[in-house]
């Protein structure tokens, strides 16, 4: 009996050490699962017309940024939320502020097209957060409506503008008309496109405007087909791009000696048209998944997920993700200017970007790339689209800093 007590004596004097330890050695977990998760917000367009430009694939992208950093940062697990705007400004304001006020967001990405963009942008300056802009192209993000932690990252209206255009004109392509889709980044597109070709010495003979997501550009074409210009610019993106190429086909215009550039295309859209129907147009691109050995390895990863090469947008959500968490982890802080000036002084280097700089009005600087697209018979395979014709550094493509009529920049 003496030794059965005191071996029940031992278990009890142990249980109650153990339970006097638990608190100190179960406090640093606890510590950690109190702190919330350090949330990124993209606000993208996954139903409509930028649906394969951005969407779920700009979601798919950021995750993948996620998971290669480690998943946590700061003691903090990273987590990625998404929404559809449905392309409504209106709409994409309100998720901004539902994002920042209730769902505690610390970033937004992405904010595919222009209005929607500037819609929450406005939201974002308020609250003094960051907004990492891949998806919308106009250049108002860097100029007038520019803010401190505002960021625009992949390409703009200048550089797609400066890069077409300019190479357009030297080939003796210098009378243009435009099919402009009528809201900012369309209306921004046919302006600097404007610029470009008339400082080149060519002349624009006019345009027409059509609404966002048309499925009939019947009368636009036989208007623009009428004005006998040597090229047609489509100042327009996704599915409005690959209707208007698909359906200038059908009306023999290329055949008829006009040319098309599409100042806005990604490879998702030459996909869709088909290399039989766009071969031989002239398109700027940031990003092209065989570029080389970093953008082939990071496409066949992303292949793997989403079924087809990422676009110029999703390969830049995945570097700016990225860039911004090494910016928070080298601050150890999420405080907005202490992480946006780590991220202005520290240059970008991986797949999407070499020698990449964000300037103080906002503007990420990188190289831009003229390509042709093939040939069928040019073409070893499904999403082998283009040519390289041209890599024009970021300094030559995208506005200078001189020119940039951003508040912020100091002259």
């Amino acid at each position: 009996m003496k030794r059965i007590f005191a071996g029940v004596l031992a278990s009890l004097l142990a249980l109650a050490a153990t339970s006097a330890l638990a608190p100190s050695a179960l406090a640093p977990s606890a510590l950690a699962q109190e702190k919330p998760p350090l949330k990124l917000g993209g606000i993208l367009d996954m139903s409509s017309l930028y649906a394969d430009i951005t969407g779920s694939g700009s979601e798919t992208a950021a995750k993948m940024a996620v998971e290669d950093f480690g998943g946590e940062v700061l003691g903090r697990r990273i987590e990625v939320v998404t929404a559809d705007h449905l392309n409504k400004a209106d709409l994409a304001a309100n998720i901004a502020r539902d994002m920042f006020d209730n769902q505690h967001v610390e970033m937004l990405f992405d904010v595919a097209a222009s209005a929607t963009a500037l819609a929450a942008l406005e939201v974002s300056k308020a609250r003094g957060k960051i907004n990492m802009f891949n998806g919308p192209g106009s250049i108002r993000l860097s100029n007038e409506a520019c803010g401190p932690f505002t960021v625009h990252y992949v390409f703009d209206t200048f550089a797609q503008a400066n890069v077409t255009g300019l190479a357009a004109v030297r080939q003796g392509l210098d009378s243009w008309f435009f099919l402009t889709a009528d809201y900012a980044f369309g209306q921004d597109l046919e302006k600097d496109t404007t610029n470009v070709v008339q400082k080149s010495g060519g002349k624009v003979l006019g345009s027409v405007r059509h609404p966002l997501n048309t499925s009939d550009f019947s009368s636009f074409l036989l208007q623009a087909q009428a004005s006998k210009a040597k090229v047609i610019g489509l100042a327009n993106a996704g599915g409005d791009t690959i209707n208007a190429i698909k359906q200038a086909s059908e009306f023999g215009i290329v055949k008829g000696g006009q040319k098309l550039s599409p100042l806005l295309a990604f490879v998702t859209d030459i996909d869709s048209v088909g290399l039989d129907t766009a071969q031989g147009l002239l398109l700027a691109e940031a990003f092209y998944w065989d570029l080389n050995d970093e953008t082939r390895a990071f496409s066949k990863r992303f292949m793997e997920r989403v079924k087809r090469m990422p676009t110029s947008v999703q390969a830049g959500t995945y570097s700016s993700v990225t860039h911004y968490l090494k910016a928070v982890k080298a601050a150890g802080t999420t405080d907005a200017a202490a992480v946006i000036k780590i991220m202005k002084e520290t240059p970008i280097n991986d797949m999407f970007a070499k020698n990449g700089r964000i300037r103080e009005d906002g503007r990420m600087v990188h190289d831009m790339y003229l390509f042709e697209v093939k040939k069928p018979s040019e073409s070893k395979g499904r999403w082998d689209d283009y040519k390289l014709l041209a890599t024009v550094p970021g300094n030559e493509a995208f506005q200078s800093l001189e020119a940039s009529r951003c508040p912020l920049v100091k002259k």
